[in-house]
């Protein structure tokens, strides 16, 4: 399962096949307040109990194998996160749907699910867009901060573990209060990139989660895969399973060779 014949420099070869799949789900509810860590064991046993066929780690304590483009701090909800997993089998999208919806524990729910090409996986998340309700008696005092936000021309922001500031301003590329609700953008910059809740403490309303509020992340952008002449071969190369691992009919892998 999982295999294909294939002949490579005059030697025949078995072809590990793989197929990239790629989840957007939301965290809602009590389970927005476990960790990152325990929301990958949480999706390991999710993935088990729906029976995928999820490709392992190899080694002693085989794990499967899943990616996050971005983790979520404890608190936050969610209805647009990014995982994506490789399976051994080929799988019908509406089948594996309803076999996550029906297994999954409250608070999680499948958004989307698309199979991609190896050329499209692992791509880096560009920016990330939130949501926070505001009470009506802070509206007006808000309104005004985002006025001062949009006319200056940076925001500087300390943080107590670091030694040279953020500019927040820099960063937010969207920034808005409609119909009662926060909304912003965060352009993704793994070295000095902003958090979510420093501009929250930016725009004093850093206190309305503590009091009920709840800050929701909205959408994740992914960044485009790049166009070359591969790619229309990588495509067809995902039509008929993608090349994992190449093992000798006589067991031994090429990357030990």
């Amino acid at each position: 399962m999982g295999l294909q014949a294939g002949s490579r420099g005059g030697e025949w070869v078995l072809l590990m096949i793989r197929f990239r799949i790629r989840l957007r789900f939301c965290k809602r509810d009590n389970i927005r307040w476990i960790s990152h860590h325990d929301l990958v064991r949480t999706c390991e046993r999710w993935f088990r109990r729906a029976g995928l066929p999820v490709c392992r780690s190899q080694g002693f304590h085989p794990k499967p194998k899943l990616s996050f483009p971005l983790a979520l701090a404890v608190g936050i909800a969610a209805c647009d996160e990014v995982l994506e997993f490789d399976t051994t089998e080929r799988l019908d999208l509406a089948e594996l749907r309803e076999r996550l919806d029906r297994t999954a524990l409250p608070g999680l729910h499948v958004a989307q699910i698309l199979a991609i090409s190896q050329v499209e996986a692992r791509q880096p998340v560009q920016r990330v867009a939130y949501e926070l309700p505001i009470p009506a008696a802070c509206r007006s005092q808000l309104a005004a901060k985002i006025s001062q936000w949009h006319a200056a021309d940076s925001h500087w922001h300390w943080r107590v573990d670091s030694s040279e500031p953020v500019d927040l301003r820099a960063a937010v590329d969207q920034l808005e209060l409609h119909d009662g609700t926060l909304r912003f953008r965060l352009a993704i910059d793994r070295a000095r990139g902003p958090r979510p809740r420093e501009v929250l403490q930016a725009l004093g309303v850093a206190r309305l989660e503590s009091e009920g509020c709840c800050l929701t992340r909205t959408r994740v952008e992914l960044a485009v895969a790049p166009h070359n002449s591969n790619e229309e071969r990588e495509d067809k190369s995902h039509e008929e399973g993608n090349v994992d691992q190449r093992v000798t009919a006589g067991g031994v892998s090429d990357r030990d060779r």
